[in-house]
Order: structure tokens, then sequence, then C-alpha cells
């Protein structure tokens, strides 16, 4: 069953209530879905995705249709189900909560695995992909983002090696995308490449939440990381 039909089913159940924000939504899902701990996460990602994607349309101030293309090659869904992501876009989006009380709450669907949580990783990649869809990433999105990720607990290592797989970082990308200092011998570049590529597999990224439907997410990461092997093979070559 489509995780948008499952999406739209909760969206509806929580609508019914008295509960007044999105931020309540994310809320919601500490208790919904309990007896399936793998529809939640999936669940839960659809959800923080398209909250935090509609506030960082606020905080930029200006939704390019570069940027809403992106958001439907990453949120590809039935004609039928388009209406309950717009609800819950358009209810963050107005919602007087700040993002910062969103991305609290979303981080705490995470317990006590929280520092560099897969989950809130591929979020953070997601508004990448996203905020950089027009081909700028504009200052109030970047400053978002880095806030994003210090309430995700995903340090600055990490941060930056998923802002390298999207900005241009000059000569120290391929390094930075993968994580490795420059200078290090090959050998262990290319076990960390290794270990990258197994670790972002569309396959293993599905089995920790990310819904099939949002595999987009997951072959942009592992196109960037094997440009930037591929850029380092190549330029040791040359040495």
């Amino acid at each position: 069953m489509s995780i948008w039909f499952r999406l739209g089913e909760f969206v509806t159940r929580i609508s019914s209530s008295t509960r007044s924000g999105a931020a309540d939504v994310v809320d919601a899902l500490r208790t919904i879905f309990v007896g399936d701990p793998e529809l939640r996460r999936k669940v839960a990602f659809s959800v923080a995705m398209i909250a935090l994607s509609a506030k960082m349309a606020k905080a930029d101030g200006i939704v390019t249709q570069d940027e809403v293309r992106a958001f439907r090659k990453i949120f590809t869904m039935p004609a039928e189900e388009a209406r309950n992501v717009a609800r819950l876009f358009d209810l963050a989006k107005q919602d007087v909560a700040g993002f910062e009380s969103y991305a609290e709450r979303i981080a705490g669907l995470c317990g006590s695995g929280r520092p560099n949580c897969g989950m809130l990783t591929d979020i953070l990649d997601g508004l990448f992909f996203i905020a950089k869809a027009d081909g700028v990433l504009h200052e109030r999105e970047g400053r978002f983002l880095h806030r994003i990720a210090q309430i995700f607990q995903i340090d600055e290592a990490r941060y930056q090696a998923i802002l390298a797989r999207h900005v241009e970082l000059g000569d120290a990308d391929p390094y930075v995308v993968l994580g490795v200092e420059r200078g290090q011998p090959f050998d262990e570049v290319r076990k960390r490449y290794r270990k990258l590529v197994a670790e972002n597999h569309p396959d293993r990224l599905i089995a920790r939440g990310l819904p099939q439907e949002f595999v987009a997410i997951a072959t942009t990461r592992i196109a960037a990381i094997n440009a930037a092997y591929e850029l380092i093979e190549k330029g040791l070559r040359h040495v």
C-alpha cells in the first residue's frame, strides 16, 4: 500500500481532532501506528519532509518553480493523494510555530540514537535537494539548513559532506563528499567509498525508514559519491 495512502489516512485522522498546528501533527506520530514501527518511521519521514520543506520555503521567502519541481520529484504521488500533502504543507507554512520547534519534535522521533541519526540525515539531504534545485543555495536557506543540522545533532563533518554533495566547494569537493582527508592512501579512500556505497544503497535506506517513493534522494546521493570517488581516482592517476 502506498505511503501516500497511509499519509492521507494519518492526515485525515489527526485533522478531525482538536490539534491546531502541524507541530502537533508531528507529536501525534508518537502514538499513531505504534503497533507498526516500520510504517511509523515512513510516515514520520514523509511528514518531516513536507513540514520542513514548507518552513524552508517560508524562511526563504520565495518558492521558485525549480523548487516546486524538485519537491514533486521527491514527492512522487498519485493525483488523488496530492491534496493531503498540500493540506499538510499549507498547515506547516501557516503555523505560527517556528521551524526550530518542528525540528526538535522531529529529532525526538529518533530516540536514543539521535546523534547522526540516519533518518534525520536523510531528511536534511532531501531538504538540500529541494533548496538547491534553482541552482543557488540562498543565504537564508543555508542558515536554515545548518540550524536544522545542529538541532538534529548531525556533526559538522557529516554536515559538510552533505553540503558538498549539493554545492560546489572547489578543489576539496570530492574529499569532503567522501569524508576523507587529502593525503590518505588510496586504499583507505577506496575502503571509505565502498562503505558509503553500502550504507547509502537505496535498499539500506528503505530499511531504515526511507519510503520507496523517496528513492530520488538515495539515487542522487549515490551518484554524488560515485562522482567524488571517480574524481579522486582520476586525479591520483595523474600524480
